[in-house]
């Protein structure tokens, strides 16, 4: 498992833009942390650094999902029922796009075996970002 330490958001940044440069559809990225570790702002980062510096991306916490060309960001911190992720078109983006996924435990067996995971936590000053295939 790679890790790597950031001491503020300008090198969480940087990481995530480098990783985001190692990324070829389809993958499937799973966000792992708490509240507040930067999950959204290191997808953010990679749709930005795959499509546009000044692309727009909000957090899809109330949308669950929001599509970018090739890109799908998930956040499924609202979804109660597994049975959702089909309607929301997990499987499609999966099997098609670069596919980022924040709280990705609800999605637990569709994940492919293959995905990226990138734990996030809380680290003295900083964040300590782990990557591996779990």
């Amino acid at each position: 498992m790679n890790l790597t330490i950031t001491q503020d958001l300008f090198q969480t940044r940087q990481w995530a833009a480098s990783f985001a440069k190692t990324l070829r559809a389809p993958v499937c990225v799973a966000l792992h942390g708490d509240l507040g570790v930067g999950k959204s702002e290191i997808a953010r980062t990679i749709i930005q650094t795959l499509r546009a510096p000044n692309t727009i991306v909000p957090s899809p916490t109330f949308t669950i999902v929001q599509n970018y060309d090739g890109i799908s960001h998930f956040d499924l911190y609202r979804v109660t029922d597994p049975s959702e992720l089909v309607e929301i078109g997990l499987k499609h983006a999966i099997e098609n796009d670069i596919t980022l996924i924040e709280w990705p435990d609800v999605a637990g067996d569709m994940l492919p075996e293959n995905t990226i995971h990138v734990f996030i936590d809380i680290h003295e000053n900083g964040r300590r970002i782990r990557v591996g295939h779990e």
